[in-house]
Formats: structure tokens, sequence, C-alpha cells
């Protein structure tokens, strides 16, 4: 005659997770009986409220968490994202260059094509893709890519919930369903953690093996990706922190964009656009402060200097003109960033360019005014 072990349910729970963690299949279960002389049956009685679907069960989710999610997939059980409006709203200021216009046309398509924005920081990229999908009207989601970004932050994960264990949707899969446009932003900051989205930047949808569901993309889903770099680092060690990229995830970016900052012209109407909405009637101060990064990029390109003044930083520097009423004051604290020597020849050299600019009477003026 056979005895079977009698085991309680906090023991039959301690040796499963002990043994497969705390995701195991039918077999894990027949194997851990056999070993511990139980009967099957037995033990799955003792776990029945873990089991998420046919012969899968999960300790960290419970019956009521799982029919929760079941019966509410296609929304977050945690935020419910669906009923929020997620259409960027129209700039004013904003000015279209660069690939915008192609950038406008992937997006009109509607068709899955994956894309990547690359160029030096502050030149408009997300500022682009928000305003496009802005006068398409399409939903767009924001993720910004750290080193620590990893599968739970982007597909999603158990989240616990007045006492309750349940899922909850990361931003891949509420674009997915939603068929929004994802944005990564910053992605060269990612490491090998980001290689979870390889089948979705393929058009294929994805398995959430936690909970056992597939989620294919609604129509209109894509992703964008922009970074300073190509994916391939940062060797003159300006962007530091930017990764070398996994070659085969690059490769599922179809194109690249190259986007360089503005021409002048059309800095000046981006200038001239902030300017108005911020009340500053000084129009001849936005051409000198084109005229200056102008001429900073270029010496820049040449090497001749380090750094460099970006179209961001410029409407910074007017910004803060409305702000103080002070050219000098705008400038200077929009500058102070840069080192000493960086920033003294990049006010000498605005000098240059406005006559009415007293530098002689800045540090007076820095901060008793």
């Amino acid at each position: 005659m056979t005895f079977q072990l009698k085991m309680t349910q906090q023991q039959v729970i301690d040796g499963l997770r002990s043994t497969f963690g705390n995701e195991f299949v039918a077999a894990d279960i027949r194997g851990f009986c056999r070993a511990n002389d139980i009967g099957y049956s037995t033990v799955t009685k003792k776990i029945q409220k873990y089991k998420v679907s046919k012969g899968k069960w999960n300790l960290q989710v419970t019956t009521k968490a799982v029919t929760n999610i079941e019966n509410s997939f296609n929304a977050p059980a945690v935020t419910p994202v669906v009923q929020q409006n997620l259409v960027p709203v129209i700039d004013d200021t904003f000015v279209k260059f660069g690939p915008f216009a192609d950038l406008k046309k992937i997006l009109q398509s509607k068709q899955f094509y994956p894309t990547f924005i690359t160029g030096l920081s502050g030149n408009g990229k997300t500022f682009s893709v928000e305003q496009a999908c802005a006068q398409l009207k399409r939903e767009l989601i924001r993720v910004n890519i750290t080193i620590e970004t990893d599968e739970d932050d982007l597909i999603g994960g158990f989240r616990l919930v007045n006492g309750e264990t349940i899922w909850h949707n990361g931003p891949v899969i509420e674009a997915l369903q939603r068929g929004a446009i994802l944005l990564l932003d910053e992605i060269d900051l990612a490491s090998n953690k980001i290689l979870c989205l390889q089948s979705i930047l393929e058009g294929n949808g994805v398995f959430l093996k936690k909970i056992g569901k597939f989620v294919e993309p609604a129509t209109g889903f894509n992703v964008i990706a922009t970074a300073n770099t190509k994916g391939k680092g940062s060797d003159d060690g300006r962007f530091i922190g930017t990764n070398v990229l996994n070659e085969a995830f690059l490769e599922r970016f179809p194109v690249t964009f190259e986007q360089d900052y503005p021409a002048p012209s059309v800095e000046s109407k981006i200038l001239g656009g902030v300017a108005a909405k911020l009340g500053v009637t000084d129009t001849d101060f936005c051409k000198r402060l084109v005229d200056w990064g102008d001429i900073i990029r270029k010496t820049f390109y040449d090497g001749g200097v380090e750094e460099i003044i970006s179209t961001r930083r410029l409407v910074h520097i007017v910004r803060a003109f409305s702000i103080f009423k002070d050219k000098a004051k705008a400038i200077q604290v929009c500058v102070n960033r840069f080192d000493d020597e960086t920033k003294q020849s990049f006010i000498e050299l605005y000098d240059k360019v406005d006559a009415d600019f007293k530098i002689d009477k800045l540090e007076d003026k820095m901060y008793n005014d």
C-alpha cells in the first residue's frame, strides 16, 4: 500500500516556489508530485486560485486578478488610459523643417514603418514628431529611455492595487492596442534590455508570457525613435551615457533621418513665433540671436569651439528676455551652463553682432536689478 504525503496549502506553495519560482506549468507540477509522492489533483486544488490559463500557474496572481485581466484586457487594469486623449496639442510656434514632411507622410500612410531620427541635441527632433501627430490627430505615447528602462517599464507588469496583484499595461501595449505612435525618446541611452522590443519592431505584436495573452498591433501603430547618435556610441564624448545599440535592433528601423539645426531663415521664424507668443516686440534681438547661433555652429563644425548653441537654447534666451526685460541678463543666465572660457567667448561674440549689447555693464546688471 502506498501512503501519499500530506502537505498543507502553504507547504505546497512554498515547495513549488522554491523549485520553479512563481511561474510554472502542468509538467512542473507532475514532477513535483512524483518527487514528493503526492497526488496531482491534490496539489492543483490547493493552488487553484493561482491558475492564470490552461496548464499555467503564477503564484503572484490570484484568480480574481486574472478575471480582471481577462475581462478588461483591452484597457489597463490600473490606470484607464483608454479614456484619455493622447493627441498632442498643436503649437502655433512650430515651424516645419528638415525631414518633417517625410515623417508626416509615413504617419499619414498608417503603415508600420519604424523610423529612426538622429541629430544633435536641441534641434527639435521630438517636437517635430509631436507636431506631426498633432496635425494628423494621431495619438502619441512618448517614453523617455534611460539605462534603467526594462521590459517591465515598456511592456507592463503586475502592480499591487488595494491589496490585489493585477496586470498593468505598459506604454508599448497601450500604443499597440490603440494604433498610436510610440515615441522612444533618447533611444541611444538604452541598455540591451531594450531588446524586448525586437518582435514588436517587426510588426508582429507581442505575447505577454506572464498572463498568456497575445496582443496584435492595431492599424496605424508605429514606432519612432530619436537619438543624438546613430546607436554607435559617442566618439567625441559629447553625449556621455549613450550606448552602442545591438545591430539587429538597429536593423529593424528601415529608415533613418538625419536632422540638422534649422537654417537661419527658419530659425528666425521659430524665434519670432515664440517672441510674439511671449509678448516680446524686439524682433531685432531675435535676428541677432540667430546670427550669433549660426556663427557659433559654423565655428563648431570647423573645430574652433567644443560647444554649440542649439535652437532650444535660443528659445530659452527669448523666454529669459521676456522675464527679465534685459538682453544681457537673458544671455548670461542661459550660457552659464558652459565653462567660463566658452561662456566668455560666446558673450564676446554676441557683443560683436549686436551694437546695442553692453558687455562692460553685464556683471553689474547680473544680480543687482
